[in-house]
């Protein structure tokens, strides 16, 4: 396989491939470029900036591998790397002082190989109190443990009940940008009955969680979609393992290699692409571009 290298990358030279070309039943293994340019503004100069980072695919997720990254900071400002409880890659960073904003220009290369919708990890993950309880965005009201109840009546193997969940999501919300935010709970979109991929995500979570099922928040990449993308992670017992089955109720799918794992956790609220503070007596204003594509693709035999 050919070096991998991102010291000199410049986006306008890579040739992507059209992904509504690939025979993707037929994939055994794909190469994907992730790029993003994150930009705070501010009015004026602000002090004690303290400012997180997810937005490093995870490496060793399912068939998914993280091959090599780098992230440029401007003005050049030093930056920690750490793994949180889930194995997340956070990048923190303190600043003092900033006089107008700052840049944060994120390159990877992922490959992942061909698996349809389950993969294995070790028997802790099915036994963290984290995904089995509900979180402060996940919270079941009554509305949601009638519902949930109901799917567990009709639905007494757990697998089959995680598809049920899964459909019934679907059916149940409709896809309406800014109906929501960032802290739209569960219980508050189903009442509502639509809301963004994010809200599809967390009241299938307090759906599973009700119903007994160890779920997690994933956030994401789709291909062909522009801003991040969220989805649920059902983890469920298998000898002396864990299975852990993704699904997308935004699309009533189970997940497919179009999908890149970021970040995994309770809920929106412990993967949050960006977030941090700073001191100011104005406020500052963010824009992210992001580009996610398809460079090489290797068919089976």
């Amino acid at each position: 396989m050919a070096e991998h290298r991102l010291d000199s990358v410049d986006l306008r030279q890579i040739e992507f491939i059209d992904e509504s070309t690939v025979d993707w039943k037929s994939v055994s293994e794909v190469t994907y470029i992730v790029y993003q340019h994150i930009r705070y503004e501010y009015p004026g100069p602000i002090t004690d900036l303290r400012q997180r980072l997810m937005i490093s695919p995870r490496d060793g997720h399912g068939g998914q591998r993280r091959i090599v990254q780098r992230l440029d900071v401007f003005p050049q400002m030093p930056a920690k790397a750490h793994r949180d409880a889930f194995g997340n890659s956070v990048v923190a960073m303190v600043v003092p002082q900033l006089d107008c904003g700052i840049d944060f220009e994120y390159w990877a290369i992922v490959e992942r190989e061909a698996w349809v919708t389950e993969h294995r990890e070790q028997r802790s993950v099915l036994e963290m109190p984290s995904l089995l309880r509900s979180s402060l965005l996940t919270r079941a009201d009554s509305n949601l443990r009638e519902a949930a109840e109901q799917l567990r009546a009709a639905n007494r193997d757990p697998l089959e009940l995680a598809h049920a969940i899964n459909h019934f999501v679907f059916k149940h919300m409709r896809y309406k940008a800014g109906a929501t935010d960032i802290r739209t709970t569960a219980a508050v979109a189903f009442g509502l009955g639509k809301g963004v991929c994010q809200d599809y995500a967390h009241v299938m979570i307090a759906l599973a969680r009700h119903c007994g099922l160890a779920a997690r928040y994933v956030s994401g990449h789709l291909l062909g979609e522009g801003g991040t993308h969220a989805w649920v992670e059902i983890i469920l017992p298998d000898r002396d393992d864990s299975l852990v089955m993704a699904f997308d109720p935004t699309h009533d799918r189970v997940v497919t290699m179009k999908y890149i794992v970021v970040a995994v956790g309770r809920d929106y609220a412990d993967v949050a692409p960006t977030c941090g503070v700073f001191t100011a007596s104005f406020a500052g204003e963010l824009s992210v571009h992001k580009r996610v594509g398809v460079t090489d693709v290797r068919y089976a035999a």
